[in-house]
């Protein structure tokens, strides 16, 4: 009966290690700038790992005042761009410690 109080004393032991590098790595990833890109380069979005906006660089070419839907479009899109970065990179990051566990 004891051994198996053994057996989940390393169990929780390495499920620590695990959730520590996870926030390890978390941490590094929010550090990380994402930069979206809109077509011809007209807009810039720049995110951290964390989904926040760090920077939005407008092409004055991108400013057509007969045409402001045309802006809203490429800033759409340079956004989109940087936040399906984001997802990717979180999910090479952190999907190896999900793979495989019910529920994740």
């Amino acid at each position: 009966m004891m051994r198996g109080m053994g057996n989940m004393g390393n169990m929780m032991k390495q499920m620590r290690q695990i959730q520590k590098k996870m926030g390890e790595e978390q941490e590094t990833l929010n550090k990380q700038e994402f930069t979206g890109v809109a077509p011809d380069e007209m807009v810039k979005a720049t995110f951290t790992g964390e989904r926040r906006m760090k920077d939005l660089t407008i092409n004055p070419e991108a400013i057509d005042p007969d045409d402001p839907d045309m802006l809203s479009d490429f800033v759409l899109a340079a956004v989109n761009d940087a936040l399906e970065k984001v997802d990717k990179a979180t999910e090479e990051t952190m999907g190896k410690y999900t793979k495989g566990l019910p529920g994740m």
